[in-house]
């Protein structure tokens, strides 16, 4: 076999990928593109509803009740939790209508299907790059100071990612056969924020409770993201533990997806 011919599939598969990457971004900035168009206040509708929800946990456990969880200054423990947060719960909500709202396109399109939740994935990705300029700026009012947990920021946007890929994924085809799973997400969307570490950090938990915290990913990806300001808050064994949940999530979506993807086809 000459050496042409070896290296032609290898062209083949970066052609692919770069192909992949460029309708990628082309569909991510059109979303945000329509998504902010029509809209007075623009990038900021992105920051508003966490910044309201953060102030009202800030109020009502700095001023109403004693606090006896997180860490001070406490609108940037909160903040640092509740931005990602933001992230996961957008992308994670918006996939369940990945295929239902695209029906036609995905249907007329030769494009690989799974970039339909990527895009998602990587939208509400831009838009919490976007949010961390607020996060600074009420660091620096509230005198936080970076640690060094500062390093290992790409870590967590890499772990976030692979997570909500993962999870949108499984549930992006499931829903076109389940359409009652749409609302069940929602539910289980709203008892994953109280069940993960975003008014209270880890540390806050009973002893009996830390051990199994850890399978939920969350749990690691605020550990990371929390370590930036405050240090105590990085836990290896939640974070080694969430990085292979996360992992294991996508490689579980990837799989549901391809057994999946012509029945999804076919229903759309």
């Amino acid at each position: 076999m000459t050496t042409a011919a070896v290296q032609a599939p290898a062209r083949v598969r970066a052609t692919g990928g770069r192909r992949y990457r460029q309708i990628l971004w082309l569909l991510t900035t059109r979303d945000l593109r329509v998504r902010y168009s029509t809209s007075a206040l623009g990038y900021l509708w992105s920051i508003l509803d966490p910044l309201v929800m953060a102030g009202i946990y800030w109020f009502v456990f700095t001023q109403v009740f004693q606090r006896q969880v997180g860490e001070e200054p406490y609108i940037v423990f909160l903040l640092s939790a509740l931005l990602p947060w933001m992230w996961f719960n957008g992308a994670v909500s918006d996939a369940t209508r990945a295929f239902l709202r695209e029906a036609k396109l995905v249907r007329s399109t030769k494009i690989p299907r799974t970039i339909w939740v990527n895009r998602l994935v990587l939208s509400k990705g831009i838009e919490f790059l976007l949010s961390i300029p607020v996060l600074a700026a009420f660091a620096i009012v509230s005198g936080a100071s970076l640690t060094a947990g500062v390093a290992l920021l790409p870590l967590a946007l890499l772990m976030q990612a692979v997570l909500t890929a993962g999870v949108g994924l499984i549930v992006a085809p499931l829903v076109v056969f389940f359409r009652d799973l749409e609302r069940a997400v929602k539910l289980i969307l709203r008892f994953l924020f109280y069940a993960s570490p975003i008014i209270y950090s880890a540390r806050d938990l009973p002893e009996g409770l830390h051990a199994w915290a850890a399978f939920n990913p969350l749990f690691g990806l605020f550990s990371l993201y929390r370590s930036s300001f405050f240090g105590s808050e990085f836990d290896p064994y939640l974070v080694g533990v969430g990085a292979a949940m996360s992992v294991a999530l996508l490689a579980i979506g990837l799989l549901v997806f391809a057994r999946t993807e012509r029945a999804v086809l076919k229903e759309i």
